[in-house]
């Protein structure tokens, strides 16, 4: 059963426009060393979608032509793109601070060996995911002995200087609730997350952000299947907060696929609903001009409340 048919009927989601574009945001390709319950790019080793060198130069070549100063890597596992280092690097020389969405295993595979410290000399801040910090709800959520090598990992980052105060090698951990329900107070699960992880494992980090799971692909499916896919909706829409409605991550980003096609957000990438943009049915980055995107419509549908109910979810965490 497809989890996103539910999604495309007509919402009463508020409408919303965009503000200035301030991240570039690019999925480098579905390929993962993991497969997570969670995922909404339904991403997994046999994926072989992939970011081709052609569209990397043609995400650089934006990046030149434009005010962007923030590209948020994204898949997939990002690293796993043979141009990855590629592109980092050549952001980092157009004075670009570039973001990983990291699984943290990835740092352990085969031929990534120098993976955390190529990124910490070129300052990519991390967002590492790790949805909890208890090795059994980690287990249950990734897959068995991931929570082992998620903590090998990060005492890795933590050698390279990531998470330390004396550094500017930032280190932040993601947060996804481990069911059908909203993430809880950010700032409290942070402050558990750093007693518990320096405790009893000596490791630092510098945030924890809560990113509230989105109803489509692998998560919407696992709904859908379990008779909960209703109930999560009600519980998104009648926690939704209008006042969240101006910082949501939309309104000033944009989403690239592994193909170059434009969206709103990566969530809208993987239901294909493409940027509305001089009435085209699909942009590609290479079509765009910057200057115009400032007051576009943002194509909205009954996910988008994912992003406003409770305290609110974006890439950067909770909202308010």
């Amino acid at each position: 059963m497809h989890a996103t048919l539910p999604l495309l009927q007509h919402t009463d989601f508020p409408e919303i426009k965009r503000g200035s574009l301030e991240t570039l945001q690019v999925n480098l390709g579905y390929r993962c060393n993991q497969q997570c319950l969670h995922c909404h790019v339904n991403a997994g080793p046999s994926r072989k979608e992939n970011m081709t060198i052609e569209t990397v130069e043609q995400v650089l070549q934006f990046l030149k032509n434009s005010d962007v100063k923030k590209l948020d890597l994204t898949g997939g596992a990002p690293e796993l793109n043979p141009h990855y280092r590629y592109l980092v690097e050549q952001a980092r020389m157009l004075d670009v601070h570039v973001m990983d969405r990291c699984n943290l295993t990835v740092l352990l595979e085969p031929g990534q060996e120098e993976l955390a410290e190529f990124m910490a000399q070129h300052q990519v801040e991390v967002f590492a995911s790790l949805p909890c910090y208890q090795e059994e709800n980690v287990d249950a959520q990734r897959g068995k002995g991931v929570h082992a090598t998620s903590i090998e990992a990060i005492k890795k980052l933590n050698e390279c200087g990531y998470g330390l105060n004396d550094t500017n090698l930032q280190l932040n951990f993601v947060y996804n609730p481990g069911g059908p329900f909203l993430p809880p107070a950010q700032g409290q699960l942070e402050t558990d997350y750093k007693r518990e992880l320096k405790t009893k494992y000596g490791i630092v980090f510098n945030q924890l952000l809560t990113i509230a799971n989105m109803p489509i692909q692998r998560f919407g499916s696992t709904l859908i299947s379990k008779g909960q896919f209703d109930g999560y909706m009600n519980l998104l829409k009648s926690s939704h907060q209008d006042a969240n409605l101006e910082t949501i991550m939309c309104r000033r980003l944009i989403s690239i696929d592994w193909q170059g096609y434009v969206y709103d957000c990566d969530f809208n990438q993987m239901l294909d609903l493409p940027l509305d943009y001089n009435d085209k049915p699909q942009t590609h980055i290479t079509d765009i001009e910057f200057e115009m995107l400032d007051g576009l419509p943002i194509v909205i549908a009954d996910h988008c409340y994912g992003c406003t109910a409770g305290q609110g979810s974006s890439c950067g965490g909770a909202l308010s």
